[in-house]
């Protein structure tokens, strides 16, 4: 894998936690199916007393950031250039996002007017411009994963995204040790597993890859009920899902599976290359994403299970 994919770009701290937005049209979906299936399908949150008007209501999860300043930074150039990335947390939110590519002797991508003119005529958007898009994002946003994609910069996006949930993630905790990112390093071989922590509409994703040979031979991502039952076997609600959106759990874990032992066995693999599965976008995109948290651990021989502490809406 070369350095400039973003599966190179993360390491990971044992128990993570990353909050996960749920407002993509396919999460819709699965929350319309799942109130009208059976009951195995609710949220915890439904359980409650009905005597009491508040036991209905459940606060969100996965939101507590700690206040303080978080950075990280990539260990080696790539094409000349590294990431740099500081949040800002104060009063629990995010009050500033700074993430740069800067070379050897500090200075900034932005400011590289030919990197940026070549840049734009291929691809339509320079660093300048992406790179303040994304920190003004993050702020506005205070999710990473409820941020658009930026056409033309998918990669530097994926870059920005995932090092913006290791700073959310360290925020979580108060961790204000800077996060060095060892991108390069190869995959060791071993079982790397994460699992939620939080239940959304009943379930919670489980997700496992297996590494032999510097390769992912097997990716076992499900999303699995409090008693360890698959949605991919709940009839019901892949009916329903799949009325609604084209497209049931059953079908499109298998393929998220598929598609990353495939990819991963190419020269320059990486998730974020896999096509999106219309219908399951929300799905699709926490499936990369924790894919990308587990080959950062495969790349530090971390088998320690990744614990996320993800965020559900409340009701």
């Amino acid at each position: 894998m070369k350095t400039k994919k973003i599966v190179t770009g993360l390491t990971m701290l044992a128990l993570s936690t990353i909050a996960l937005g749920a407002c993509t049209a396919d999460k819709n979906d699965d929350t319309k199916a799942s109130s009208t299936a059976s009951s195995s399908m609710t949220s915890s949150s439904t359980s409650t007393s009905s005597s009491t008007a508040s036991s209905t209501t459940e606060e969100a999860k996965g939101m507590d950031l700690k206040d303080g300043t978080y950075t990280l930074k990539e260990k080696n150039d790539s094409n000349g250039y590294h990431a740099e990335f500081k949040i800002v947390v104060k009063d629990g939110k995010i009050t500033e996002s700074d993430m740069d590519y800067l070379d050897k002797d500090g200075k900034s991508k932005k400011d590289d007017t030919e990197y940026n003119e070549k840049m734009t005529a291929k691809s339509g958007i320079g660093p300048k411009e992406y790179l303040e898009q994304f920190n003004s994002a993050l702020v506005s946003k205070q999710d990473p994963s409820s941020i658009d994609v930026v056409t033309g910069a998918t990669h530097s996006f994926h870059d920005f995204q995932n090092y913006a949930q290791q700073l959310i993630q360290a925020a979580r905790i108060g961790d204000t040790d800077t996060i060095e990112i060892d991108n390069g390093a190869p995959l060791k071989d071993g079982t790397y597993t994460l699992k939620e922590k939080n239940d959304s509409n009943g379930y919670h994703a489980d997700f496992s890859i297996v590494v032999k040979d510097g390769k992912i031979t097997e990716s076992n991502f499900d999303y699995v009920d409090k008693d360890g039952k698959s949605k991919k076997d709940d009839t019901e609600y892949n009916e329903k899902m799949k009325a609604k959106s084209g497209i049931g759990p059953k079908e499109y874990i298998e393929k998220f599976n598929e598609e990353l032992v495939a990819e991963m066995g190419k020269e320059d693999g990486n998730p974020g290359n896999i096509d999106v599965v219309t219908g399951a976008t929300h799905s699709f995109h926490s499936f990369v994403l924790y894919a990308e948290q587990l080959i950062n651990a495969a790349q530090k021989g971390d088998t320690k299970t990744i614990e996320v502490d993800n965020y559900v809406e409340s009701k």
